[in-house]
């Protein structure tokens, strides 16, 4: 179930208690008033089933209640209560299943948002992966996957291209490019003071890796797994099973490949550093077009059951 606190004009809150009390899945209904300061207005409060929730908000953004008031949703991790039973029975489809698509730019557009803590935790995991490169460790590698954080801004540019929000799109785009651009070149640095002081050597990098040489040899194994990889974590977004996006995040080479071209560039290695390019890009591509495609289908997923209802 999802909570609702809404500020309305008070003469638009019998339009919006109208569009509550018509919108199936709907219960708890409270109407407060006069209670709202600022914005001044009356305070509407209603609890309404997951699967529901989407198409109540916007009819809710419909009336310009985003504009002249407030909406604010809350998540309701329990709630004990017969009305709250049948109202997520009447509702259709499941829960789980549902796609809040007003949550879900809002999401996209904190996570896109290129910024100092993106950058360093994109430049750290490039770090500790360019340490797995040379040393060979495939714990470094799975390790490095987990920190680095560039499935936000491709769930942002999967999200503005199904919505057509050209401003996320350009936001997520910007934050990938520039946040892969600076963690390569700080990881350049990085390998430069590692082999001054006799850490990192063109011979370990060279060598032959059993357990890492997968990140500069791109195959279409990498897309496969790249696209059941964007439709896992796109599917975790959307139904807010978070825990699923760290198993996406081990899934797929991204950081590991830009750390293994950046310490390749150093070493004047270009074999290894335009495979490793490609092997991101191909990686890239793959989720941005699984998370496209699966949002699209949930998208027409959910049309179609409310034309049901």
């Amino acid at each position: 179930m999802l909570h609702l606190r809404l500020i309305t004009p008070a003469d638009r809150t019998d339009e919006v208690v109208r569009l509550i009390e018509t919108t199936i899945g709907t219960t708890h209904l409270v109407v407060l008033p006069g209670a709202a300061r600022a914005p001044a207005g009356d305070l509407v409060l209603c609890d309404v089933a997951r699967e529901a929730g989407d198409g109540l908000i916007a009819g809710l953004r419909r009336l310009g209640l985003d504009d002249t008031g407030s909406i604010a949703v809350e998540t309701i991790d329990l709630s004990l209560s017969r009305r709250a039973d049948k109202a997520e029975a009447d509702a259709p489809g499941e829960g789980a299943d549902a796609v809040l698509w007003e949550g879900l730019t809002d999401a996209t557009h904190e996570e896109s948002t290129l910024s100092v803590t993106y950058v360093a935790f994109i430049t750290l995991a490039t770090m500790i992966a360019a340490c797995g490169v040379v040393l060979d460790n495939a714990v470094l590698i799975v390790g490095a996957m987990a920190v680095g954080p560039e499935f936000g801004p491709l769930a942002g540019v999967c999200t503005a291209l199904v919505q057509r929000h050209p401003r996320l799109a350009w936001r997520s785009l910007i934050a990938l490019l520039v946040g892969f651009a600076a963690a390569m070149a700080l990881t350049s640095a990085f390998s430069v003071l590692m082999d001054a002081v006799g850490l990192f050597s063109k011979a370990e990098l060279e060598a032959d890796r059993p357990n890492t040489g997968f990140i500069y040899a791109p195959d279409w194994f990498s897309f496969v797994v790249a696209v059941l990889a964007g439709i896992a974590g796109t599917l975790s977004l959307t139904s807010a099973k978070s825990g699923a996006l760290v198993g996406v995040a081990i899934s797929v080479t991204t950081v590991p490949a830009a750390a293994n071209a950046a310490v390749a560039l150093v070493y004047g290695d270009t074999g290894q550093t335009a495979r490793s390019s490609e092997q991101l890009l191909l990686n890239l591509l793959g989720i941005v077009v699984a998370g496209t495609l699966t949002l699209l289908a949930q998208k027409y997923f959910w049309a179609r059951q409310r034309q049901r209802a």
